[in-house]
């Protein structure tokens, strides 16, 4: 495939661009473009590289008269028109390992915080109380944690929270119960999983089929007291069934990275927020260091690969759109 000139439209680490200069590739970042200009600009292009904040939709694509390729710099494509990419015969990429490591963490830390009471103990000694009563919390050992998700995220924090004594299961349609079981986690039908969670974490992409997965419904089939944890996509937990079920004590905490509409301004989601029980964070999975030098360099490596300019990188292991490879010329 020919990439002479790609357009990174979202701030990626530099580690990107010297990675495509060093392969003859002209790059251009112009981040935070309106969408009626990022229209005007993408005909200019061969390749574009975004992360979350840039929305790909079917016009930005159909204005792509050159475009050949999309790199997200990051797991989740849900900010990419795949459809319309794929009837244009554009191949979509992504890194699904580069922010594994940094989304998992967060999501112990968050499990962790939520047990122990640990951000509103802090709020309220910083006020000057000294509430130590108030803020008691639970072990987490034999603990139930239900992982709605066995991929690399989800595997990740099975095997952490294992070395906290927790009890781990787990629902993926696509991982087999064997492959489940060889890092110890029970698989589970979602109707089984309900009922046993003390405490479930979603790692899931955002489709139609995992949205709203997490609803009144659920909520009324988990035991009293259920925590939740999404480090993974705004949309997979239904927002204002999930602070209904806060304000009636039905979950009893929960800690939000992702949220419907980002940054919130939705009165539902800011009472979400704002719920005594809820640790919200400004969707940091994947804000470290590390994992954006990581993204920045696997999404460079794949528009290299498809290039052929290196026998370094000679693989594209983030295709989204499989059924585009075979018409690469």
């Amino acid at each position: 495939m020919q990439i002479k000139k790609v357009l990174v439209a979202d701030a990626v680490d530099t580690a990107c661009v010297k990675l495509l200069e060093k392969h003859s590739i002209q790059v251009d970042c112009k981040y935070k473009l309106p969408v009626d200009q990022l229209i005007a600009e993408i005909k200019n292009y061969d390749g574009l590289i975004v992360r979350s904040d840039t929305k790909v939709t079917a016009d930005v694509i159909a204005a792509g008269k050159n475009l050949k390729v999309i790199g997200r710099a990051g797991a989740g494509v849900d900010n990419i028109d795949l459809n319309a990419a794929t009837a244009k015969n554009i191949l979509v990429l992504n890194t699904p390992g580069g922010n594994a490591i940094s989304a998992c963490e967060l999501t112990c830390a968050l499990i962790t915080n939520l047990a122990r009471n640990v951000t509103p103990a802090a709020a309220s000694l910083k006020a000057g109380r000294w509430d130590r009563k108030l803020y008691a919390g639970h072990e987490l050992s034999g603990k139930v944690l239900a992982i709605l998700g066995l991929g690399r995220i989800g595997r990740e924090v099975a095997l952490r929270m294992q070395a906290w004594g927790m009890k781990t299961i787990g629902y993926d349609p696509i991982v087999s119960v064997e492959d489940a079981k060889k890092f110890n986690v029970q698989s589970m039908t979602l109707e089984e999983i309900w009922p046993q969670a003390d405490y479930i974490t979603v790692h899931t992409p955002l489709i139609p089929q995992t949205r709203n997965l997490i609803c009144e419904k659920v909520f009324k089939s988990c035991k009293k007291g259920v925590r939740i944890v999404n480090v993974a996509r705004g949309g997979i937990i239904h927002e204002a069934d999930l602070l209904k079920a806060l304000k009636e004590g039905q979950c009893g905490g929960a800690a939000l990275d992702v949220f419907e509409q980002e940054p919130p301004t939705d009165p539902v989601t800011l009472e979400l927020i704002q719920h005594p029980k809820v640790v919200a964070t400004p969707h940091l999975g994947a804000s470290t260091a590390e994992a954006q030098v990581r993204v920045a360099v696997e999404i460079a490596e794949q528009f290299v690969a498809l290039t052929g300019k290196s026998k370094e990188y000679t693989t594209t292991p983030g295709v989204v759109n499989h059924s585009v490879l075979k018409n690469i010329k």
